[in-house]
C-alpha cells in the first residue's frame, strides 16, 4: 500500500513509483468518486501531470514532499487559481502563491486545486457553501463536518494524502474527525496566514490534514516558520517527536461536564478512547473544564465576530444576498459590538487564560472528544446556528486560550460513523501532542479515512 506521505515517499526512493503515476491516481480517484463539491477549482489533470515530470526529471528526491499531491482549501492562495473563500462575489485571482503554499512547493509538493469550505470559513457544518455539500464518505445522509470540508474529503477519499485547511475555530479538527483522519491544529502563529483570507485574523491558524500524525508532522515542519508578511507569525521551534512519554497525565473533564447532547454512541466512544489511552499507560485525571466551556462561549458572544465583520464589511454593504443566509446572520452580529464590550471581553477571557494555566501545571494535556455528536444534512439545514454552536463545545476555545491541538481517530461507532479525540496542550507543545496522538491512533487500528470504503 503506498497511500501516506511515508508510503510514496519509500516507493519514489526505491523507483518503484513516479510522481505521475501518484498524479494519475489522484484524478483517478476524483472521477471515481464523482462528487464535484470537494473542489471548488481544480488543476487540469495535464497541468500538474506536467509540474510532476518537471520534478522527476529535476530529480531531487531528498525534497521532504516530492512528489505529493496536495488540495488546498479555497480561502488560501494559490497562484493560477482564483481565491473565492466560498463567496463567488469575493473571488480574486492572487499574484502570489500564499507564504504556506510557496513552502509547500519549495518542499517539492504537487498543488492540484482548492477545496470547498463553509463560506468565509466561518461554520463547523460543511454546509454553507454554494458550491455544492460535499457528501461524506461513511454516510451521505450525514454532514462532511467544516469549514475544511473540501479539504477533509480530499484526504479522507484518498484523492491527496495531505491537505491544507484553517482552524479558528474548530474548522481543521470537526471535520477531520468525521472523515477519520488526522486534524492537526498547530500553535498560533506557528504557520504564516500571509496570503489567507482573515476569518478572525487575531486566532486564525493554517491547519494540517492527513491520514497520520507522522505525516501532518511532515507537512508542519514544511510550512511552519515565521514569516515577516505575517504580523501574528512568530518563532515557534517545533521540536522532534519522541516516543509517547509513560505516565503521562491527561486531564478529561468531570463526568458532568461531557457534554453529548444525547448522543450514547459518541459518549460510550470518549469514555471506551480513556480506557484505550490508559491501557497505554497514561494517567487520567477528572479536572473542571467549565472556564474552558465559558471561553467557548466568548468567541461568538463577544468581539472576535466582529473581526469576521471586517472581512465582509464591503460586500455586504453593497450585496448583502451575495453571502449564504447562515453566514450572513453570523457575521452581521459583530457589525455593532462596542468599544466598552470589546475590552470588557478581553478582560474576561485574560483571567479564562490564568484559569487555563494553572490547569496545565498538573496535566500535560487535555483530552476531549473532537465533537460531541453529528448530524445530518437534513438537521442542520433546520437550525444552521443551534446545531452548529454545538459542534464546537470542544473546540471554540483553543484558539482563545492559546492551545495546539491535535484531532486524531479514535474508533468506528456501531452505526458505522467516526469518532475522534483531541488532544490541548499549552503553545508550543506540537511535538508533545503528536507523541501521543501516534501511539494512541497507532492503537486504535483504524485504517486509514475511508479507503477501505473506496478501494
Amino acid at each position: 500500500m503506498t497511500e501516506t506521505v511515508a508510503e510514496i515517499l519509500n516507493a519514489y526512493r526505491r523507483d518503484a513509483l513516479t510522481p505521475e503515476d501518484v498524479v494519475a491516481r489522484s484524478f483517478t480517484r476524483f472521477r471515481r468518486h464523482g462528487d464535484p463539491a470537494i473542489f471548488i477549482a481544480l488543476r487540469s489533470e495535464d497541468e500538474v501531470r506536467a509540474d510532476a515530470k518537471a520534478l522527476a526529471r529535476a530529480g531531487n528526491k531528498t525534497l521532504p514532499l516530492y512528489g505529493i499531491p496536495v488540495a488546498v482549501k479555497d480561502n488560501i492562495d494559490v497562484k493560477g487559481l482564483p481565491t473565492t473563500a466560498a463567496c463567488p462575489a469575493f473571488a480574486y485571482r492572487p499574484a502570489k502563491d500564499a507564504t504556506a503554499v510557496a513552502r509547500l512547493r519549495e518542499a517539492g509538493a504537487l498543488i492540484i486545486g482548492k477545496t470547498n469550505l463553509d463560506q468565509f470559513a466561518t461554520g463547523l457544518v460543511g454546509v454553507r457553501t454554494p458550491y455544492g455539500i460535499g457528501r461524506n464518505l461513511f454516510n451521505d445522509r450525514l454532514i462532511p463536518g467544516g469549514s475544511s470540508a473540501g479539504s477533509a474529503l480530499a484526504v479522507a477519499g484518498g484523492i491527496v494524502p495531505l491537505a491544507l485547511g484553517t482552524d479558528t475555530a474548530g474548522s481543521g479538527r470537526v471535520p477531520a474527525a468525521f472523515g477519520n483522519i488526522v486534524g492537526l491544529k498547530p500553535s498560533r502563529g506557528m504557520v504564516s496566514c500571509a496570503g489567507v483570507v482573515p476569518a478572525c485574523r487575531t486566532l486564525d491558524c493554517v491547519s494540517v490534514l492527513s491520514l497520520t500524525v507522522d505525516d501532518a508532522m511532515t507537512m508542519l515542519a514544511v510550512i511552519a516558520g515565521a514569516d515577516a508578511a505575517d504580523p501574528y507569525s512568530r518563532p515557534r521551534p517545533l521540536g522532534a517527536v519522541g516516543p509517547m512519554p509513560d505516565g503521562v497525565t491527561l486531564g478529561v473533564p468531570l463526568p458532568g461536564q461531557r457534554l453529548f447532547f444525547g448522543d450514547e454512541r459518541s459518549a460510550a466512544a470518549y469514555e471506551a478512547a480513556l480506557a484505550q489511552l490508559a491501557g497505554l499507560g497514561a494517567k487520567i485525571v477528572a479536572i473542571d473544564i467549565e472556564p474552558f466551556y465559558e471561553a467557548a462561549r466568548l468567541l461568538y458572544e463577544g468581539p472576535w465576530v466582529a473581526e469576521r465583520y471586517l472581512v465582509a464589511k464591503a460586500l455586504i454593504a453593497s450585496a448583502p444576498d451575495a453571502l449564504h443566509p447562515a453566514t450572513r446572520q453570523i457575521i452581521l452580529s459583530g457589525a455593532h459590538r462596542t468599544a466598552a464590550e470589546t475590552f470588557s471581553a478581553f478582560y474576561q477571557l485574560e483571567e479564562l487564560r490564568r484559569v487555563a494555566d494553572r490547569t496545565f501545571q498538573s496535566i500535560e494535556a487535555l483530552v476531549l472528544p473532537t465533537a460531541p455528536t453529528i448530524y445530518t444534512v437534513e438537521q442542520v439545514l433546520a437550525d444552521p446556528v443551534g446545531l452548529n454552536s454545538r459542534l464546537g463545545i470542544y473546540t471554540n476555545f483553543v484558539n482563545l486560550l492559546d492551545l495546539c491541538g491535535l484531532a486524531v481517530p479514535a474508533s468506528m461507532r456501531d452505526d458505522g460513523t467516526p469518532f475522534g479525540i483531541t488532544l490541548l496542550a499549552p503553545a508550543g507543545q506540537d511535538a508533545a501532542l503528536a507523541a501521543i496522538g501516534r501511539r494512541f491512533h497507532a492503537a486504535t487500528k483504524l485504517p486509514p479515512g475511508a479507503l477501505d470504503r473506496l478501494q
